[in-house]
Parts: structure tokens; sequence; C-alpha cells
């Protein structure tokens, strides 16, 4: 209930302080002041907001904000910003522009620059076929390793990222396909070649007819030993890489129905500078060449299997 607005408030004794003059269920509210360093500090708080939304942009509209007496804007600070790395990031690119891919090797600041972009640009344009890591997956090579179908130099990397492998869209794309032996060969011919085949990295034992199917089918291009062929985009068969897998049923399928992965050609894409930068940073992920691709394994009466 509330007292009479005629009647003076009462005083509690104990503090001295007025009661509101109000009561709900026998509990009364003393009038007690706010402390004085609150209130400086509320007022101070309202003088911030006043000025600041006077000084930068604060008040929405229907299209934009009040802009500001500073005319700041986040906006507009990110612009430069922006503007200010891709100054720096254009400078960069003039200097790789300037200097051949080749010599870049030869000056390690340069090289770090150009592996740092190359970094950038595979995150935004690779990563979804070889992986964050490079390390690819069934049918994607993995580009951390020494396995290279046309050459791991640094000038046979750029020309297979800026050309592609089997890309329709650029004329000088790389090309190697597989014959497919379906039909061609009987079940048993094909399980005595696979035997052959995966006996070339140690997987076991090889047969006299396995033996001679590889070399009348399968030498001119995988090499005598198996070591292939990179002026052909021959793989090869020795080692223990393998793009779909080097188990028989994996091997039987290549042999009869050949599976060709396709790259795109990124020269049409992305601008020559970026495509190098690209190539430096695959070249440094560890199994990068210092000379060009090598020849073909020559065949000799020596080295050529029954």
């Amino acid at each position: 209930m509330a007292n009479d607005p005629n009647t003076p408030n009462r005083i509690d004794e104990p503090t001295g302080t007025e009661f509101v003059g109000h009561e709900w269920d026998g509990i009364e509210e003393l009038n007690t002041p706010l402390p004085r360093w609150w209130l400086w500090t509320f007022y101070a708080t309202v003088v911030w907001a006043l000025a600041y939304s006077v000084a930068y942009p604060a008040w929405p509209m229907l299209s934009r904000a009040t802009e500001g007496v500073l005319g700041w804007t986040s906006r507009g600070q990110l612009m430069e910003e922006m503007g200010a790395a891709d100054a720096a990031h254009q400078t960069v690119k003039e200097q790789l522009a300037a200097v051949d891919i080749i010599k870049w090797q030869d000056n390690p600041e340069l090289m770090q620059k150009a592996v740092a972009g190359g970094a950038a640009a595979f995150k935004v344009n690779c990563v979804q076929c070889h992986g964050s890591g490079a390390a690819g997956s069934a049918g994607y090579p993995n580009l951390n390793d020494d396995d290279w179908l046309w050459g791991g130099d640094i000038e046979a990397i750029e020309l297979t990222i800026k050309h592609g492998i089997r890309w329709d869209g650029d004329s000088q794309s790389r090309t190697s396909l597989m014959p497919g032996f379906d039909g061609i060969f009987s079940d048993a011919q094909v399980t005595s070649l696979v035997g052959h085949v995966r006996s070339l990295s140690g997987q076991g034992e090889s047969n006299t007819t396995g033996a001679q199917l590889y070399a009348d089918n399968c030498l001119a291009c995988h090499g005598p030993a198996g070591g292939g062929d990179r002026l052909q985009g021959a793989p090869a068969l020795n080692d223990a890489i393998w793009l779909y897998g080097s188990d028989a049923a994996n091997i039987r399928t290549q042999i009869l129905r050949p599976r060709h992965g396709v790259m795109p050609g990124w020269q049409d894409r992305l601008d020559p500078v970026t495509v190098k930068m690209l190539a430096a940073y695959v070249h440094s992920l560890g199994g990068g060449e210092q000379v060009p691709a090598m020849a073909p394994e020559p065949v000799t009466e020596d080295n050529v299997q029954p």
C-alpha cells in the first residue's frame, strides 16, 4: 500500500534514510541514493555514447548507416588493408616474373616468397583433389613422394599445371592412354599377367606366361623392369606407389578396363606467375627433382624378360 502523499515519509532511525513510501506485504524500501561514483560513471557513458554516434557510423537507415563526422568505416579500413596487401603481393609477383623459374632456386628469399604464394594458391585450387596436405587419394596423385609420371623438376611440374592432364580444353595437355585388354586376354592370361606385374614391385613371384605377355604388350611403355617411361607418361610398376592400388583386383581392373584421370589445365584460369608459384610449392613438398625428366630405360637383349 502507498502512504498519503501529503504525509511526510517516515525516517528509518538506524540509517536516517527516508522510506520510499510504499509497502508490499509488510516489506518497505529505503530511498537510498545511488553512489556518487556510479552516477558519474553512468553520465560519462551517456556522453561517450553520444560522442561515438556523432563521430562514427552508428544509426542504421534503410540502405546504409549514418557515416559519422570522421568518415571512418570498417569496410573502408578493410579495403585499405586489402589494397596494401595486394600492392605488396603485386610487388612480389613482379619480382618473380622478372626471373626465370629455374633461377628461383638460386635465390632462397625469392623462392621462399614463391612457395608461400603457391601454398595459398594450392589451398584455393588444388586441395579438392590432392587434399590439404597434398597426399592425394585413390585416383589422385600424392604430390609429396618422388614418383612422377612426367618428371618432378620444377619446369616439368609447371608444364603439367599449365596444360593439365588429358584436358580437352588445351591442345598441349599431356596425354597418356593405356589400352584396355578386356576380351583380348583370357581370364587365365590376365591372372598370369597380374602375377608378373605384382612381382615387379616384390609383391609375389613371376611366371613364364605373365612375363611373356608383359614383354609382348607392356614393355614398350612400362620398360623391361617396370620402371615406366616419363616421356610417354607411363607409370613405374616396380615401386610401392600405385595410383589405384597394388592389390591383384585393382591391377586386373586396370589391365582390362583402364581408368584415366583428368586434371584441368590452369593457364586460362590463373596468371603465369601464379602457375609458377604453384609449381614451386609442389616442387618444395619433398619429391621435387633438380634435373629434367629422365629418358626411357633402353631396351636390350639383356634386360628383356622372357
